[in-house]
């Protein structure tokens, strides 16, 4: 995968993780919320800032001080 084609993935993967966070905020405030769906949820945007932090680790030069 190509430097660039990562940004483009850490771009998406972004997207998702804020789509994932305004669902978690709807769900919390509709009544009564499925709290399966809301751990389900809160799991795979885990999943996606893990994702994010090993993407972002890769792209940012390591720099010796």
């Amino acid at each position: 995968m190509t430097e660039d084609e990562m940004r483009k993935k850490l771009a998406t993967l972004r997207i998702e993780h804020r789509d994932l966070d305004a669902a978690i905020a709807a769900l919390a405030e509709a009544d009564g919320p499925d709290q399966l769906r809301v751990a389900r949820l809160k799991k795979r945007k885990l999943a996606l800032r893990d994702q994010i932090s090993m993407i972002e680790d890769y792209l940012t030069p390591d720099i010796i001080a």
